[in-house]
């Protein structure tokens, strides 16, 4: 089983920065999920944190799966033409 970490209920360019860092630690502690299942307040500074973790991830050589996206940041990360960059899991 894989270690995870969670999102908070807010993903917003206010708490991006702060959200950012605790993901970084989480993924570098070796982590390598984010439930997204709390999230309901997001906009598409959410969707560059996503990416900024699956990156840090790639960095040290792990796949980090995003768990319950919420409906509507799909499709944002698909109006955005970012969706791809997402692994995404149900």
């Amino acid at each position: 089983m894989s270690e995870r970490f969670a999102t908070g209920a807010t993903l917003t360019h206010e708490s991006a920065t702060a959200a950012l860092s605790a993901g970084l630690a989480q993924i570098k502690a070796g982590a390598t999920a984010v439930d997204c299942t709390a999230l309901t307040q997001f906009d598409s500074s959410a969707l560059a944190v996503l990416i900024a973790w699956q990156r840090a991830a790639n960095e040290r050589g792990a796949t980090l799966s995003v768990l319950n996206l919420p409906t509507a940041l799909a499709a944002l990360a698909r109006a955005y033409g970012v969706d791809t960059l997402l692994h995404e899991r149900h």
